[in-house]
């Protein structure tokens, strides 16, 4: 609509008219002349307003939804804040389940040897002192740690004392290549010396190149004099292989020992020898072998088929 004089008139009397009505339909309350129209307009609109307000108020609920997420979150970031503290502690519990099983054997092992141990846990491995196979322990010189003191697990031979601190000391493991123990065999008096290959089997050379050994013997420590740096009857490990002999004056071995290197925890350095040599009495006890079964196949020879039979005739 163009902005004429007409136009202008025609504004302010609709504005005049609407001002006239809402003066009439205030001062007439229920009784106003305009409610029927009112009640109409609202049968027509009402619809409308619901299908807005329907299509508003997800987006209110979900503006609410955002504005309590923070509460939310927080509260399912504490949730799971106490589910790790839970598994945290459930897994120290396991951890310490282990440790003290680990002690349980130790000082089994410590009994039957009749040695006097003083308990540990490996705190870190490496080369500390520049060998290849060594751990550090929690134990040093204030607590009685000497160098070459035997180091034990319930297993059996761990290794020696190379370096000791005020509160901790190096162990030279018994699978490291600069490592001699003497050893004797289970049962026997075949003497001979076992040294550290690594991650490979232990090599043993025995004494007496004619020796009778085979595969699944066992070994001890020998002990040394004054018994440092073993002390006797500690188990070493099975024997896994035998080199044929050939004459020669010694004859070699290869060990498998029975300490897991890789997976050391609790140990005990032995600070007081055992007053007599404890011989086999530290080895585990052998599994009794398990029977074969033997199964006996009978064969029955089955009857000939009739047209068989008559042919053969």
């Amino acid at each position: 609509m163009r902005d004429t004089r007409e136009s202008r008139l025609l504004l302010v009397l609709l504005i005049t008219t609407a001002f006239a009505l809402i003066t009439v339909d205030i001062r007439g309350g229920e009784d106003s002349p305009v409610d029927g129209a009112r009640q109409a307009a609202a049968t027509v609109f009402g619809p409308i307003e619901n299908g807005v307000s329907g299509a508003v108020d997800p987006i209110g609920n979900a503006v609410a939804a955002v504005r309590d997420s923070g509460d939310r979150h927080d509260r399912l970031a504490e949730l799971e804040r106490e589910n790790a503290a839970l598994k945290a502690e459930l897994g120290s519990d396991d951890r310490n389940r282990s440790r003290a099983k680990q002690l349980d054997t130790v000082l089994k092992v410590a009994g039957q040897g009749q040695y006097g141990i003083k308990g540990a846990q490996v705190i870190a491995i490496g080369a500390a002192q520049g060998f290849s196979w060594t751990i550090t322990i929690d134990v040093g010189a204030a607590d009685g740690i000497e160098r070459d003191m035997t180091v034990l697990n319930g297993d059996g031979l761990v290794g020696r004392v190379t370096t000791v601190g005020p509160h901790t000391a190096t162990v030279l493991l018994a699978n490291d290549p600069d490592f001699t123990v003497g050893t004797r065999m289970e049962a026997g008096d075949e003497l001979g010396f076992a040294s550290g290959q690594g991650d490979r089997p232990l090599r043993v050379e025995l004494l007496n190149g004619k020796a009778e050994v085979k595969k699944g013997d066992r070994l001890v420590t020998f002990g040394s004099q004054a018994d440092k740096p073993f002390v006797p009857g500690v188990p070493v490990g099975t024997v896994s292989r035998v080199d044929p002999s050939g004459g020669d004056l010694t004859r070699t071995l290869y060990v498998t020992p029975f300490v897991g290197f890789t997976k050391l925890d609790i140990v005990g350095v032995v600070v007081q020898a055992p007053e007599k040599d404890p011989r086999d009495t530290v080895l585990p006890r052998k599994p009794k072998p398990t029977p074969t079964p033997t199964v006996t196949v009978t064969v029955t020879p089955s009857a000939p088929a009739d047209g068989q039979y008559q042919q053969e005739q």
